[in-house]
């Protein structure tokens, strides 16, 4: 089985028993996970201090990092088994109390201001780390991103990469009618970014390209992952309602099945 098809069933299962919903964004970014944490990413403690940093600034996607984690051996599986039970750390959005979580995040388009920090305080402590961000195309709506973005750019933070889930939808909406971005690719390059745009569901691809980039000298670099929202579950796929939904028992029963086939 692929990590990212592990990834996916451990969504729709923990999400069943915890009647919590988000399963359409988190499935979207399970082979964005896959590539990163089933390749990308060093295994080094999680307390190491040159460990590459990793933000999910689409925090509401935490089961998919959740699933990662203990998918790679990062996170005892025991701890998923208490997703969004009472006291348990395991919410809908990541803190960084968890083993392998280095940002508690949430508020959507802090991620990448804070994954630039990461970025420029390797940079200042003569660190060969680098800083990942995992961020929504929605996201590109608010203006934290876009100050962001000047600064890294400014900054020649070449050990930053971003990764943008271009699923096309948001909470209340399709992305192309609440606030469209699109050109995305134009855009980030007026900015100063190297841009590459691949499969979002190519998890080989996506880490083939994170290999090759040159991540000690030039600008910020930008993966445009085109993606399908709610992937891997045919009811699901780009459709809005499932943001927020959860699984009733024959939708949870269905799910699996479509994603075991």
């Amino acid at each position: 089985m692929s990590l990212g098809r592990e990834i996916r069933m451990q969504i729709v299962d923990r999400s069943m028993h915890a009647r919590v919903g988000h399963i359409g964004s988190a499935l979207s970014v399970a082979d964005m996970l896959a590539a990163l944490y089933g390749d990308v990413l060093g295994r080094e403690e999680p307390q190491g201090v040159d460990r590459d940093r990793m933000v999910l600034s689409k925090g509401h996607a935490a089961l998919a990092l959740y699933a990662a984690l203990v998918a790679t051996e990062r996170l005892d599986t025991s701890a998923l088994d208490r997703y969004c039970a009472d006291g348990s750390m395991l919410g809908v959005h990541p803190e960084h109390v968890v083993d392998g979580i280095d940002f508690s995040t949430g508020s959507l388009g802090q991620g990448l201001p804070v994954a630039a920090g990461a970025a420029l305080a390797a940079r200042l402590q003569r660190s060969a780390r680098r800083a990942f961000v995992l961020m929504s195309d929605a996201e590109c709506n608010e203006g934290s991103v876009w100050e962001a973005a000047m600064f890294a750019s400014h900054h020649r933070l070449a050990n930053l990469i971003a990764l943008i889930d271009v699923n096309g939808q948001q909470a209340l909406g399709y992305t192309r009618d609440v606030l469209d971005c699109e050109p995305l690719a134009e855009r980030w390059r007026a900015f100063g970014w190297d841009v590459h745009e691949v499969d979002g569901h190519d998890a080989e691809a996506i880490s083939a390209t994170i290999h090759a980039l040159d991540v000690e000298h030039g600008p910020p670099h930008l993966l445009l992952c085109r993606t399908t929202f709610g992937k891997g579950v045919s009811f699901m796929e780009s459709r809005i309602e499932w943001h927020y939904l959860p699984l009733d028992a024959e939708q949870h029963a269905r799910a699996l099945a479509e994603l075991r086939a």
